[in-house]
């Protein structure tokens, strides 16, 4: 069994890491809100500080919020790096700028230590069921030596190269389901005006080249109004910066991750920052001046 730690113990990570502690790993676990309670009364060891982690774990994994914060947890004020050895490992599972991964990436080889990037796509249920999408990018050498840990989290789990192309991966992953929302928020919409219930329209989609995960996890929030969150929109915002970003810095255009985040842009002007992605619908609704119901063939 490895020495884990695990810093950033919110809706994702909170039960990322109940995961390693059921399979017998021992846990040194600190976030900036309390420590999970649970995890301490099953034999965690709740630390004072990022430092206080890396001096006690073999392994440190990351997961919270943004670029800065990843950059603040490993070197800022008792970071990791002041008490990072050589030979330990740091997994940054955070979704962050790839440029900036590289730079991180460096910085912990500089100590003597091994970086990964691992990103995940799937949410609070995918992180609840051990069902994770991983995507890695770091040195293929000692991926060997991390995975078995990884597959405690997800059930896809893919080196895709180097530092940063995990990061890389995932902003491509949040390009695909922000447009996948749109299509199917706009397809719904479109069903739900003509006067057609659109929960039955949806079913019809899923027994069809139509059918995704999202048509039918985020198709029935869409129906069921179901707006708490699983993903909240201020996160996809987050991750569609840093696919502009970096398309700006690439001299390329992607006009439609361009258009749904204006759509998330709109949601969190009405106070919609938290709710979950699929939000996105609201949007649209608000330009068509017509709300998706299941019963929208009674009301034409």
């Amino acid at each position: 069994m490895s020495k884990i730690g695990f810093i950033g113990l919110g809706i994702m990570g909170h039960p990322m890491a109940g995961h390693l502690q059921k399979a017998g790993h021992d846990l040194f676990l600190f976030s900036r809100s309390n420590v999970p309670a649970d995890l301490v009364r099953d034999g965690a060891i709740a630390c004072v500080s990022s430092s206080d982690v890396a001096s006690k774990a073999d392994i440190v994994i990351t997961m919270v919020p943004d670029t800065a914060d990843v950059a603040a947890v490993l070197f800022g004020k008792k970071g990791v790096a002041e008490c990072l050895s050589a030979g330990k490992i740091v997994i940054d599972m955070s979704s962050i700028s790839p440029i900036e991964t590289r730079t991180f990436a460096a910085r912990i080889g500089e100590l003597g230590a091994h970086y990964f990037d691992a990103p995940v796509s799937g949410g609070e249920v995918g992180a609840k069921a051990a069902s994770l999408t991983i995507m890695v990018g770091g040195p293929e050498s000692l991926f060997a030596q991390i995975e078995p840990i990884l597959r405690l989290m997800g059930k896809n789990v893919t080196l895709v190269g180097g530092h940063g192309d995990g990061q890389t991966a995932k902003v491509a992953n949040q390009i695909i389901v922000a447009l996948t929302i749109e299509a199917i928020g706009e397809a719904l919409l479109f069903a739900s005006r003509a006067g057609a219930d659109p929960s039955k329209v949806r079913a019809a989609l899923m027994g069809g080249f139509a059918s995704s995960r999202i048509l039918e996890v985020h198709g029935q929030r869409m129906i069921d109004r179901n707006f708490e969150p699983g993903f909240r929109i201020a996160l996809h915002q987050k991750d569609l910066n840093l696919a502009l970003a970096g398309a700006r810095e690439l001299g390329i255009s992607l006009p439609n991750t361009a258009t749904c985040q204006e759509l998330f842009n709109a949601c969190s002007a009405h106070g919609g920052a938290a709710w979950d992605h699929s939000a996105m619908v609201r949007a649209l609704e608000l330009l068509a001046n017509h709300e998706i119901a299941p019963d929208a063939a009674k009301e034409t």
